[in-house]
């Protein structure tokens, strides 16, 4: 069932989450046990993230540099595959800019309508490595409005090779990401939503928020968006607070605001578990209130690690 699909026979607001494939080398076990924690609360769907190959450098006994591609977190399409298949749930991978050319998304697009997946969230993708800026591949596409247009011909059975013969439409629902906060390399706000609103009249179905710790930004994102024209739902995403290091790596990472009344909370604790604490019960005040606004979705990053968000869902859902 698509996203919207869901959203739409829903009465009242859903549950879902996301998780990171596991390192290269790991398998699904570990994976599979915190899905399966949140299984009792019923999610509607799950969203798998994908990362791009990087790039590192090794030294050499004579001391050259020998350059390796590495892929830390391959197999999004196989594990979508797996979670799907095993939970019965619909997921929603991540189909990125880095990394891709254009042909090479035409294939994982077709595998995963082979696959029977056909949700999808559509993201540009972060810059890698050494990168001052986002670099497409060579035939690549350098924004996620590209990608959206990709999928929108295929949605009407228009491939890069235009010779094939009985071109067969494929039928995905699309989320695009939303910046409450705007996008980093956003010079101003106004703009970024017009760059959003330009992904939904690609063809983008539903929007996905960034993580964000104040729920007026959210309200403020919704009624601007809505004030644009901007009509498809609006997921808020959620993240759980949890260690004080957080206090510099998500606002530097994530270019976000962490409202007082939290950092204060945070730099109150004595220890890690205190944190984690505070993290979970900010999180839950997040849920409740948003649920009583009626948001269609409450959408949690779980970084596959899934005992704060129990915590939580257990206390909202």
């Amino acid at each position: 069932m698509k996203v919207t699909e869901h959203i739409k026979n829903a009465k009242s607001t859903l549950f879902s989450f996301e998780i990171l494939p596991p390192l290269k080398g790991s398998n699904f076990i570990h994976l599979e046990e915190n899905i399966n924690r949140l299984l009792p609360y019923q999610p509607a769907f799950i969203d798998v993230t994908y990362h791009q190959e990087e790039v590192e450098y090794r030294e050499l006994k004579d001391g050259r540099l020998e350059k390796r591609v590495v892929r830390k977190r391959p197999g999004t399409v196989g594990i979508s595959a797996a979670i799907q298949y095993r939970t019965k749930i619909d997921v929603v991978p991540h189909i990125i800019c880095g990394g891709f050319s254009m042909e090479d998304t035409e294939n994982a697009l077709i595998d995963l309508q082979f696959l029977g997946i056909d949700n999808l969230l559509i993201v540009r993708g972060d810059s890698v490595g050494n990168q001052r800026n986002f670099i497409p591949e060579p035939n690549g596409h350098k924004n996620a409005l590209g990608l959206v247009q990709q999928v929108s011909n295929l949605n009407k059975g228009i491939y890069i090779d235009n010779e094939l013969e009985n071109q067969s439409k494929t039928n995905f629902c699309m989320g695009v990401a939303g910046y409450p906060e705007k996008h980093a390399e956003s010079p101003n706000r106004m703009l970024d939503l017009q760059y959003l609103k330009a992904k939904v009249e690609a063809g983008a179905d539903y929007i996905v928020t960034q993580m964000f710790f104040d729920n007026q930004k959210y309200f403020d994102f919704v009624r601007d968006c809505r004030e644009i024209g901007i009509k498809i739902p609006i997921i808020p995403g959620l993240k759980a607070f949890a260690s004080k290091n957080q206090l510099q790596i998500l606002p530097q990472t994530f270019h976000i605001d962490l409202p007082e009344n939290l950092v204060n909370e945070v730099l109150k604790c004595k220890d890690a578990s205190a944190v984690k604490q505070v993290g979970i019960e900010w999180a839950i005040a997040q849920s409740k209130e948003l649920m009583a606004h009626n948001v269609p979705v409450l959408h949690y990053y779980t970084m596959s690690k899934s005992d704060n968000i129990e915590q939580i869902v257990k206390a909202v859902f």
